[in-house]
């Protein structure tokens, strides 16, 4: 079993990698395989919407989103973790999370999905509910906690002093294992559940136009 989480914020040891740090605490005593990618400062652009990543399977932006795409296919979860600007998640994470989950043809379904959210003060929630999307448009459990998936904390270490949100994130984590093992023993007795064909509906529809 294996747990890749990315780090969106531009501060690699800062209050997001503490958040990080104590999910990882759990991971290690459970003895599941965990990784952590750093990706805040990286130059990561936004998806142009131009479909090559259907024909090359990968994106056509060569960058970190292409290297972590197969870490993201190998792993049973995924946690995307993101201080919160403006109520918002860090721009770089929107662009890699939107390009990621585009590009990639690999099945999601099963793989649990967790978000990991950091303020000083508000946007929290707005912001907790922007990253689940990503999990819930792709057939991904998403994993809870015993409050939402945040932590407080505006200067450097701050968010060690938040003795509520550390417990946050280690039954975060005990619930991500809980729940991929739970679903690799239902895997194992019923399988996945049955998939429907795809039927996209638009919006405005070319016959009722003619």
């Amino acid at each position: 079993m294996k747990v890749l989480m990315i780090n969106g914020s531009p501060h690699e040891d800062g209050n997001t990698a503490i958040a990080l740090a104590e999910m990882a605490k759990i991971f290690e005593a459970e003895q599941v395989d965990y990784e952590i990618v750093q990706i805040g400062t990286k130059d990561v652009r936004g998806c142009i919407g131009c479909g090559s990543c259907f024909q090359n399977k990968k994106c056509v932006f060569d960058d970190i989103v292409n290297e972590i795409a197969p870490k993201f296919e190998e792993a049973d979860a995924l946690v995307i973790a993101s201080p919160v600007y403006f109520a918002s998640a860090n721009g770089t994470i929107i662009s890699l999370l939107d390009r990621l989950f585009y590009s990639t043809p690999f099945d999601k379904a099963g793989k649990v999905g967790a978000s990991v959210v950091v303020a000083r003060r508000g946007g929290l929630s707005a912001t907790f509910d922007e990253l689940n999307k990503y999990f819930t448009i792709s057939n991904m459990p998403v994993a809870s906690s015993r409050y939402w998936n945040s932590i407080h904390g505006r200067a450097k270490g701050e968010a060690a002093g938040d003795d509520e949100g550390l417990s946050v994130m280690r039954t975060l984590a005990r619930n991500i294992v809980f729940l991929c093992r739970s679903i690799a023993l239902g895997k194992e007795k019923y399988g996945l559940p049955e998939k429907e064909g795809f039927h996209m509906t638009n919006f405005i529809r070319e016959d009722l136009l003619k």
